[in-house]
């Protein structure tokens, strides 16, 4: 037995020696993989499998591969538009066949005898149905004879327009192939994120299937000259003259924007390119589809967004909310419910409305007619008044593609001085140069009626002078009339500069102003809300 025993411990030892040098050896195999892993993944030769975590980077010739892969898949149904333009009629003044006296006829007559020839142009679309419908931008076929469009494969064909959106710059298209054309799908715009790798497939300068890579740099971006339903999404993947209209596809092979304008000095491509999100643009198609036009809902007023010291002023407790600036439409839904300028409305059919974009994307894509309830706050003393009303709402007029030019001729305004000796004038608080209103200045102005302080001019150097609206307009101009400041209604220099003197760098400063809209003839009112610097 003992020698049993003995041999018992003898057995032990071994076993427990045994287990150590398993345990080692496990050790070293797992440091060992995961050395494999990592260097792998340090040289870029890890390739992603399906069972990879999503958000686990690929390594550069996979993404190279998936690039291909997009464009293969992609390519087939992005389209080349060329446009023939109407000929332009030159015409002289008077009779045709009499000889030109007037100075500024000779050129004009000169021109007739030019060969008139119409204009062409080119563009992209992307085929989004089987039986030949294309999505294109508005531009690329506005005043447009003729449209060709040219398919991967060669084939070309005559598209007629079947309806089209200024407010968001698209056109439908549709071809007669005689058979089924391939297809892209318009994608989830409202799930990319900055950093988002896209491609941008289109005819820049009429090289057709050109694709360009990049990242969404950013979304809901504004730009100058955009109208209320137009919020792109911003991508450094090249953009250039006739890349408009061509789709902006994820990853997956999926549009999620059309291309529609560049931000460049120079008219090309300087690696900010603005793309209208899907979501607008399948929003737009199916409207034409079943109305042959756009119908958005349409409460008849201007509105603008509560910032931090409109809220401050007026007492609000959250920066939320969008208030009326005017009533655009006195016949209009709004005016027919009863609301009026300073309004806030703060709900719209029971959700909350966090700013005038979100009011407005809420109106718009409501049909038309329907009864709606709304909650807005009105002034009523030193307090807000919670009140709410039922708005049938109208339907959204046209809106003329020209209209987009008016921010920028506003914007020359505050260069030129209303008044020639402004420069001796002292300025007031904020760098502003006022007058009280005089009968003369109200037909001067186009103001009669109006009663407030006029702007004359403003001090470039100040920082009032950099104020700009969501369009990138200036927010005050020479010309426009200053009716209330922090809800003190003001006439007379005197309470301007009272109410002017007790502010300090930091506080909120909300102006009610008037201006008179030389493009609609019209006396229209806007708020201006900025903090003291």
């Amino acid at each position: 037995m003992a020698g049993y025993s003995s041999s018992r411990e003898i057995q032990k030892r071994v076993w427990r020696g045994q287990r150590a040098w398993f345990v080692v050896l496990a050790s070293a195999c797992l440091l060992l993989a995961a050395g494999v892993v990592l260097g792998l993944l340090a040289g870029g030769r890890f390739n992603a499998t399906a069972e990879t975590p999503e958000n686990f980077r690929v390594a550069p010739e996979t993404l190279s591969a998936s690039f291909a892969e997009v464009s293969k898949r992609v390519e087939p149904a992005v389209v080349n538009i060329d446009t023939k333009g109407k000929v332009p009629e030159v015409s002289l003044k008077g009779e045709q066949n009499s000889e030109p006296t007037n100075p500024d006829d000779i050129l004009e007559y000169f021109k007739r005898q030019l060969p008139r020839r119409p204009a062409y142009s080119v563009g992209s679309g992307f085929i989004v149905d089987k039986t030949g419908y294309i999505l294109t931008n508005f531009h690329v076929i506005d005043d447009a004879s003729r449209i060709s469009v040219r398919l991967q494969n060669g084939e070309e064909y005559v598209a007629k327009i079947i309806g089209t959106d200024e407010e968001t710059d698209l056109a439908v298209l549709k071809v007669e192939a005689g058979k089924d054309l391939p297809t892209v799908k318009l994608g989830d715009s409202d799930a990319v994120q900055v950093g988002d790798w896209v491609l941008a497939i289109g005819s820049p300068f009429g090289l057709a299937q050109t694709v360009t890579a990049g990242i969404i740099s950013q979304t809901r971006r504004e730009t100058p000259y955009t109208t209320s339903f137009q919020r792109f999404i911003q991508t450094d993947a090249a953009i250039n003259r006739g890349n408009s209209g061509g789709p902006l596809v994820n990853m997956n092979g999926d549009v999620i924007g059309v291309n529609s304008q560049i931000a460049s000095t120079t008219g090309d491509y300087n690696g900010i390119g603005f793309a209208l999100p899907s979501k607008e643009a399948a929003y737009v198609y199916r409207q034409i589809l079943a109305n042959g036009k756009v119908r958005r809902g349409y409460l008849g007023v201007n509105l603008d967004s509560v910032k931090p010291e409109f809220a401050k002023v007026y007492d609000l407790g959250e920066t939320k909310g969008a208030f009326v600036t005017d009533i655009r439409d006195r016949t209009g839904a709004a005016a027919k419910a009863g609301l009026q300028i300073n309004d806030i409305i703060t709900e719209f059919n029971g959700e909350p409305v966090a700013g005038a974009q979100d009011l407005i994307a809420k109106v718009s894509a409501t049909e038309p007619q329907k009864e709606i309830n709304i909650v807005y706050l009105r002034e009523a003393g030193d307090k807000l008044e919670r009140r709410t009303t039922v708005i049938k709402l109208g339907e959204r007029p046209s809106n003329n593609p020209n209209a987009a030019t008016t921010t920028e001729n506003d914007s020359t305004r505050r260069k030129l001085s209303v008044n020639p000796d402004a420069n001796n004038t002292p300025l007031t608080p904020f760098g502003l140069t006022l007058a009280e209103m005089t009968p003369q200045m109200a037909t001067t102005y186009k103001l009669e009626g109006q009663t407030g302080l006029v702007i004359k001019s403003i001090d470039p150097a100040s920082f009032i002078a950099d104020l700009k609206t969501a369009s990138g307009a200036d927010a005050l101009n020479a010309g426009d009339l200053i009716q209330r400041i922090n809800r003190t209604s003001v006439t007379d220099l005197k309470t301007f500069n009272d109410i002017t003197g007790k502010l300090k760098t930091g506080d909120a400063v909300v102006l009610h102003v008037s201006s008179y809209n030389r493009f609609t003839h019209v006396v229209q009112q806007r708020i201006v809300q900025f903090t003291v610097q």
